[in-house]
């Protein structure tokens, strides 16, 4: 690695690096200078994560004890950097005491992933008890893996989503404290709520002004996602399989995945697709942050790995790339729902027995809770939604249940049991 570009990429940091106005992310706090631990940060691409590391290093240089001679930043996804490997990493070092005159404190690594080896690496600094490290990463299957081999015991894993509802009202300036939800104020929420809905919360996406420019930035996001993120990370030789299965997600989020079905499709148009590749794929998109999928609960793990998984956006922006919102709004509330509980790590599995519930969230070995979302309960469908969700209550012995809706609230009985109706975006708010 030619050292004189790294000696300017330190220079750039120490000297002319310019953070971008940031939006406070709802995240742990953290006291770097008392964390032994290294700082993983994971999450999508474009989510924040990078921001987020500038929030911390912000943090820092605002105490006044530290300057950025103390930190140094790297970014792994700098082209520059191309050929940077772990062989460099005295190379490094050794630039950043030339130019900033000592060694440093703070480490943070962006994209760390890209770095061939980076576990072994981060291993060896963290050994040397001289720094505090922070690094990201957007794949977390790999970074997952890493972890439990290398750096087991080592790391507090912090994950950056795009905006929450919460974070997406902080950056629009909507006020929602519980005094502005009893006046008119209110529909500002709600009409946040919906924008939020149907374009998402990546940050620089909410940003764009028109529909058309929040479709063409999503539309880039999802064609580095197929090419830089699964077809070269991943070495996928079957192109058209892989277009074929992330084009079917686009069309069946809040939804079972069918690979059986898939695999049909593909053989009526002579494409390759076992269902093991299928199934493969599905797991890198779950790997990369693009779709998380929920499975049918059951004890038995070989029930639960043959059933269908249920597929969910981990942000609903995408829906913008497939059909139009009037005829999604109850999949993308769903899907709404399901994004917060992967935002709070909560073990979600659905319900199918002679009826369905949309989320079984279980805690430790036993389900505690059963929710079912619908956009709004209706003569129509408001007896279905008790069946399943009481026949779900009962299969668990659940004492209360709850209905998430667009602008419902209420409370139910049915059969003895507690329901509470609830608009998702007060559930979000909590």
């Amino acid at each position: 690695m030619n050292t004189e570009i790294i000696n300017k990429i330190i220079a750039e940091w120490l000297k002319d690096k310019i953070f971008p106005p940031l939006i406070k992310r709802d995240a742990p706090d953290l006291v770097l200078e008392r964390t032994s631990e290294i700082i993983t940060i994971s999450g999508p691409r474009r989510a924040g994560k990078t921001s987020y590391m500038y929030q911390l290093i912000q943090e820092l240089l605002a105490q006044g004890s530290w300057s950025r001679e103390d930190i140094l930043f790297v970014d792994f996804e700098d082209y520059r950097l191309a050929d940077f490997t772990a062989a460099d990493t005295d190379a490094l070092f050794t630039a950043f005491q030339q130019v900033a005159g000592k060694a440093p404190t703070f480490l943070f690594f962006d994209e760390i992933q890209q770095l061939s080896g980076w576990s072994r690496v981060l291993r060896t600094l963290h050994n040397q008890n001289r720094y505090r490290i922070v690094v990201t990463g957007s794949n977390v299957g790999l970074l997952e893996r890493e972890i439990a081999t290398e750096l087991r015991g080592r790391c507090r894993n912090i994950l950056i989503m795009p905006f929450s509802f919460r974070e997406f009202l902080r950056f629009h300036g909507v006020p929602h404290d519980e005094r502005t939800l009893l006046t008119p104020a209110r529909g500002m929420v709600l009409k946040a709520f919906e924008q939020f809905l149907k374009e998402g919360g990546f940050p620089e996406v909410v940003k764009k002004e028109t529909v058309m420019d929040k479709r063409e930035l999503l539309q880039t996001y999802y064609r580095t996602i197929f090419y830089r993120d699964i077809l070269e990370r991943y070495n996928i030789k079957a192109k058209a399989v892989l277009e074929a299965v992330m084009r079917y997600s686009l069309n069946m989020f809040s939804d079972l995945f069918s690979i059986s079905m898939l695999e049909k499709e593909l053989k009526r148009h002579k494409l390759p697709g076992s269902k093991q590749t299928i199934s493969n794929y599905l797991g890198y998109l779950q790997e990369v942050f693009f779709l998380v999928a929920h499975e049918k609960f059951s004890y038995s793990p070989r029930q639960r790995m043959m059933n269908p998984k249920k597929i969910y956006f981990l942000d609903t922006g995408f829906s913008l790339l497939s059909t139009d919102f009037s005829e999604n709004k109850g999949k993308l509330l769903e899907n709404v729902v399901a994004i917060e509980m992967f935002r709070r790590r909560a073990e979600c599995f659905y319900y199918k027995g002679r009826r369905e519930c949309d989320f079984i969230i279980k805690e430790g070995t036993k389900p505690k809770a059963a929710i079912q979302v619908c956009w709004e309960l209706t003569p129509k469908n408001e007896t279905r939604e008790l069946q399943g969700l009481r026949e779900a209550m009962n299969a668990f012995a659940i004492e209360e249940g709850l209905i998430l809706t667009n602008d419902e609230e209420r409370v139910l009985t049915s059969a003895g049991a507690k329901i509470q109706v609830m608009p998702v975006w007060k559930w979000l708010r909590n």
